[in-house]
């Protein structure tokens, strides 16, 4: 296989299916993660914002944002993503400016509208009112972070002139988290760069998305060759086929957990997620995920620089030991990214 143009980003998305186990080794393996990668070559890492629940559980993704930069050296910090509807842009936008600032400019904003009605209804945003409030959020940040003495008279806005302090030093690049196609497509026609994920879907949604973005670009003129699309898979880097299935074993018991405030009923036990029953089995979800031995990851992978993905972010936090996830981690660098190296 020839090299492909594809950059790759650890995500960490933390997992604390165990309280006793303590939210500062959660943090500790994290950040252990983001100085591995950096060290080892990693275009980024990435961090998901939520609150209220064990699952993908970061409260703080710019405070964290500076200390995954304090320490490393040169990989770019992405939010994948903060959810824009739980912050006041007024506020917000000074802080994006200030974490730019403390990451030395390495600080990539994704950003989207929240997923599970379970945290943003017990924080005041109803799910039937994140894409609204979210597209204006958007917009009021958008405004105070290019121009000076804003003033807004919107449905969620409504201030008189103000600059934002400190003025950005570099413009932010913003990124958009969607997974409808015909959301990808209009957000790629705004000029924005593109998260997006099939999740445990199926590889027609994967087209269907991949598709929008390149279809949008292909409009434009030549005014979007710049914007990226960048697709976040469960993935880990086994070692045989007995590894293979223990890790997919523990990625279904992860859905069982996150299906149930994604697309479930929301039930939640003093903040622990109750894993459900899923529909999906082991061996159908196993053929949506990235789990799999070195010639199988280059394979799935080459098909995805194929079709034009730029950045793979991969999310290898799902229940696993934190030392073997460090050693996929290495061996991924090893076995995989060379296969890949033009973009590394």
């Amino acid at each position: 296989m020839g090299k492909k143009r594809v950059k790759f980003s650890i995500q960490l998305s933390a997992d604390y299916p165990d309280k006793s186990y303590g939210g500062d080794r959660v943090y500790g393996d994290m950040l252990d993660q983001a100085v591995l990668a950096d060290r080892l070559g990693f275009d980024a890492v990435s961090i998901t914002e939520h609150h209220l629940i064990n699952c993908l559980m970061m409260p703080a993704p710019l405070q964290f944002a500076v200390k995954i930069a304090a320490h490393t050296e040169q990989i770019k910090v992405m939010t994948n993503v903060v959810v824009l509807p739980l912050h006041d842009m007024r506020v917000f936008a000074g802080e994006i400016v200030a974490t730019d600032i403390f990451t030395d400019g390495r600080l990539r904003l994704g950003v989207g509208r929240g997923a599970f009605a379970y945290e943003m209804g017990r924080l005041g945003v109803p799910m039937n009112e994140t894409r609204s409030r979210f597209d204006e959020s958007l917009d009021v940040l958008q405004a105070l972070l290019t121009q000076e003495e804003v003033s807004w008279d919107g449905e969620y806005y409504q201030f008189e002139p103000l600059t934002i302090m400190p003025r950005p030093v570099r413009p932010v690049q913003l990124m958009i988290a969607v997974l409808n196609p015909d959301g990808i497509h209009a957000c790629t026609k705004r000029g924005l760069h593109i998260q997006t994920t099939p999740l445990a879907g199926n590889h027609q949604l994967l087209l269907d998305q991949v598709g929008a973005f390149n279809r949008a670009k292909d409009d434009m003129s030549g005014e979007g060759d710049h914007l990226t699309i960048s697709l976040s898979r469960v993935a880990f880097l086994t070692q045989n086929d007995a590894d293979t299935k223990a890790k997919t074993e523990t990625a279904h018991s992860y859905y069982g957990r996150f299906d149930n405030v994604f697309t479930g009923p929301g039930i939640v036990d003093n903040g622990m997620i109750r894993q459900l029953p899923r529909e999906q089995s082991i061996d159908e979800l196993a053929k949506s995920l990235l789990i799999c031995g070195a010639e199988e990851m280059i394979d799935q992978l080459g098909e995805y620089a194929e079709l034009g993905i730029d950045r793979m972010i991969l999310n290898i936090n799902f229940g696993g030991d934190a030392t073997e996830t460090l050693e996929s981690v290495e061996a991924f660098s090893e076995q995989v990214m060379p296969h890949f190296a033009s973009a590394n």
